[in-house]
């Protein structure tokens, strides 16, 4: 049985920038549900946009909590 958690983020292309150089390389962020969730920012690098990356994203972890996939759902 696997997870999901819901986020909703806003990180602008400078922030993800920190992440990209390695300077950052968790994101923490509140989910939908009211828990604090730290992922790794890379599973983030296909969402971004020239501005950034926004909106609500569904992350998908297996019963071992490990990264299964990441889509944008609003």
């Amino acid at each position: 049985m696997s997870q999901r958690i819901l986020v909703d983020l806003a990180i602008s292309a400078d922030e993800y920038l920190a992440y990209y150089k390695g300077s950052a390389r968790q994101v923490v962020a509140k989910a939908t549900d009211g828990r604090i969730v730290r992922f790794p920012a890379s599973i983030l690098q296909r969402m971004v946009s020239h501005e950034g990356i926004y909106g609500r994203f569904a992350i998908d972890f297996d019963d071992n909590g490990r990264f299964c996939s990441v889509s944008r759902v609003g």
